[in-house]
């Protein structure tokens, strides 16, 4: 699949001051996919859930834990895969879909990869398996989302380098624009990234009247119909 077009920072940026809620809620104003596709379901945990939300762009790749890999060593030089990361625009987040029978047996990402994926540019992690070292990743500035924690990295490898995956119950295609926050994690379309932030926003003052109006004192349901017309 093709890298989206990519935005400047300062979209990047305007991106990052809503939540994933709010941009759920203005990507579905497009009607460019199903309301219920799209993002994770709740079986992912943000593990910094006050960090702003995290932006970035998809490196792909599949993981096993439980067995030792093929050929070679679990901690064997990754050259090839630290290149692979590159041919991502940065900022990066790695997606990668554990494919044990049982994920999180092992984590691939603790305090020292997380450390090597920073330098290279990525900005967190993603994946149905396991992550490690908390309290160190936390120093880091770099966000994790995993379906569990783990205390051993075991047999964890990377291979499938590129490929789509699903975790979660979210398609993320390599290049893909990703956006978490304590709430989830979403994908969004290349073709309506650049103007996400203006529908958000003006969805974000819609919602906020309603919630301003319910919690004032001329509150009734007529007039409640009137305000929440604009707002789907």
């Amino acid at each position: 699949m093709a890298i989206a077009p990519l935005l400047s920072e300062k979209q990047l940026q305007d991106l990052r001051q809503f939540s994933t809620c709010t941009v759920a809620n203005a990507i579905e104003r497009f009607n460019v996919r199903l309301r219920n596709t799209g993002f994770t379901d709740g079986s992912i945990h943000c593990w910094f859930p006050g960090a702003p939300p995290m932006v970035g762009y998809a490196v792909t790749a599949r993981l096993r834990s439980e067995g030792p890999p093929v050929a070679g060593n679990a901690f064997r030089d990754r050259t090839d895969f630290w290149n692979a990361v590159l041919e991502i625009p940065a900022p990066r987040v790695l997606v990668l879909r554990d494919m044990d029978e049982l994920p999180g047996r092992g984590a691939f990402v603790g305090d020292v990869h997380a450390a090597i994926l920073k330098a290279l540019g990525c900005v967190g992690y993603v994946t149905n398996g396991a992550v490690r070292e908390l309290p160190g990743v936390s120093e880091l500035d770099f966000q994790l989302f995993s379906g569990s924690l783990a205390v051993s990295h075991a047999y964890a490898h990377i291979f499938d380098v590129g490929a789509k995956v699903v975790v979660a119950g979210m398609d993320v295609h390599p290049g893909e624009l990703v956006h978490g926050d304590q709430h989830g994690l979403l994908t969004i379309p290349a073709e309506i990234a650049a103007e996400l932030p203006k529908v958000a926003a003006e969805l974000q003052i819609q919602e906020e009247r309603v919630i301003e109006f319910c919690r004032s004192g001329g509150f009734s349901v007529a007039k409640l119909s009137q305000i929440t017309r604009s707002v789907r």
